[in-house]
């Protein structure tokens, strides 16, 4: 199953992505895609739903914008230098244990809207990654139980400010939080249709130009490791999203001098059976 969302900001309805072809209002089934929903077996009342009435739903126009396929998360974990070639790429020791920081929440925004580069920033870039959505409250968990915890998998772009994450001192969430820095989407596969989320290829392209050519398998830590390790530090909620960090190919790697993004330039990327995202970069407002 696919879910989606759509509509503007402040009126988005959920809706599911049927046969890879089509979209649909699911706004009867009464519920959008919330914590609550999540944590009450909303996965299961909804395929229950759809089989029943997904015919007859009225279809979502081709025009109407692709929203988040979740609603707004209670929080945004991340996994940093997570692929061994992109920490050698980035100059940085492997690590021993999972890198942790934050999105604000904030950032957080649909697949196909424009992302804001900030006003002075010179080193705007880019990173795809394969998203986990949190399907069941988590606390303390154990590796081996960790996948029961997986609601599905999303594509998200962990877009960086280089030089507020690595040169103004601090942590590195200066860098990750701005506003249209999350792009989640366009839909939430759940994890029954993702048997082995290890053996997925994930891509991405500026102006055409391919820049990531990765695969999950190459994760150092993988899906339930990385549920598992942050549910020591922190309740993982139902619809938390867990990002699990990006392959080689980022613009800060390109030798010998590194490519940011510029106004106008188009970022594209996916992920096997997730989907496809595309951003038109821009001069935040």
């Amino acid at each position: 199953m696919k879910l989606i969302r759509f509509g503007e900001p402040g009126d988005e309805k959920p809706g599911l992505w049927i046969d890879n072809a089509r979209r649909i209002d699911a706004s009867a089934f009464g519920e959008d895609y919330d914590e609550a929903f999540f944590g009450s077996d909303g996965l299961e009342r909804l395929k229950t739903w759809a089989g029943q009435n997904a015919a007859e739903a009225p279809p979502v126009s081709d025009d109407v914008r692709w929203a988040p396929c979740i609603c707004r998360p209670s929080k945004i974990i991340c996994a940093g230098l997570n692929y061994r070639d992109h920490a050698e790429e980035s100059g940085m020791p492997i690590p021993d244990e999972p890198i942790l920081f934050s999105k604000s929440v904030s950032s957080f925004c649909g697949p196909y809207d424009p992302v804001e580069i900030p006003s002075g920033s010179e080193k705007t870039d880019w990173e795809v990654e394969l998203a986990i959505i949190v399907g069941r409250q988590a606390k303390n968990v154990t590796e081996a139980d960790a996948m029961l915890h997986v609601a599905g998998y999303a594509v998200m772009n962990d877009y960086s400010e280089r030089a507020w994450q690595l040169e103004r001192g601090g942590q590195w969430l200066k860098g990750k939080g701005y506003d249209s820095f999350a792009p989640v989407g366009p839909f939430l596969t759940t994890a029954d249709e993702i048997p082995d989320p290890a053996d997925l290829k994930l891509w991405l392209e500026v102006n055409g130009r391919r820049m990531q050519d990765g695969h999950t398998g190459q994760m150092i830590f993988g899906v339930a490791t990385l549920v598992s390790y942050i549910s020591q530090f922190m309740t993982l909620l139902p619809g938390d999203i867990i990002s699990t960090g990006t392959p080689p190919g980022v613009g800060m790697g390109i030798k010998p001098t590194p490519v940011y993004l510029q106004p106008g330039d188009v970022v594209d990327l996916g992920i096997d059976g997730l989907g496809c995202q595309r951003q038109v970069a821009q001069a935040a407002r």
